[in-house]
């Protein structure tokens, strides 16, 4: 059975992660050229984790598939909390090529903390956008047929179709479940977090108006 490596990258995009495999001996050499070099025209790559495992080509096209709904073209790159692929990583047999833990079970329990806290946040911050009253577009001034573009991947647009809807791929969708839908998700997204419009995030668009009228 050949041996290789599985690594997972963080990048300068917050959320999104490069998932690869290198042969163990040109790990260091293959870390080294996409943290000065970048991959796919995304900078900022910073090696996160690594593991030597037996049939590593095999794992990564696993990985691939069970990660298909959130990657991005037919790069290597995926919009994913980064603690995730580490917890799936962590979990196969092999030896531990790069991490800041000194083990595969410390490894594991702390990508599992990690992401035990992002949700309790995730949910604390959900509670606070419950008072809010739901997003319209026309209220940060967007009109039916423009576009906005999706955060982790500018190649993606969705068409506005009314106040609280857009169209992507012909589908008539609000931003939240089309959030959850692109990066493959289970968990509650904001949509309006996910998307921008002339270069800025939707909810940002939406904290401006409130503040201004807070100061007339």
């Amino acid at each position: 059975m050949s041996k290789g490596i599985l690594y997972v990258m963080t990048t300068v995009v917050d959320g999104l992660v490069k998932i690869g495999k290198t042969e163990s001996g040109q790990f260091n050499s293959r870390m080294k050229i996409l943290e000065n070099n970048g991959y796919a025209n995304v900078t900022g790559l910073k090696r996160l984790f690594g593991i030597e495992v037996d049939e590593y080509s095999e794992k990564e096209k696993l990985l691939h598939t069970i990660f298909s709904k959130s990657r991005i073209s037919s790069t290597e790159l995926f919009a994913l909390d980064a603690n995730l692929v580490v917890q799936l990583l962590s979990s196969f047999d092999g030896t531990i090529a790069f991490s800041k833990e000194s083990t595969k079970s410390a490894t594991f329990e702390a990508a599992t903390d990690r992401l035990e806290k992002e949700s309790k946040l995730r949910e604390y911050c959900e509670q606070g956008r419950k008072k809010r009253p739901p997003f319209h577009f026309s209220e940060v001034g967007i009109k039916r047929g423009e576009e906005v573009v999706y955060v982790n991947d500018p190649n993606i647009r969705a068409k506005v179709y009314d106040d609280r809807h857009v169209l992507y791929k012909n589908k008539k969708w609000k931003l939240s479940p089309l959030a959850r839908f692109l990066t493959g998700s289970g968990s509650s997204i904001q949509g309006t977090r996910m998307f921008a419009y002339n270069g800025k995030i939707l909810d940002d668009l939406r904290k401006d108006l409130a503040n201004n009228g807070e100061n007339d």
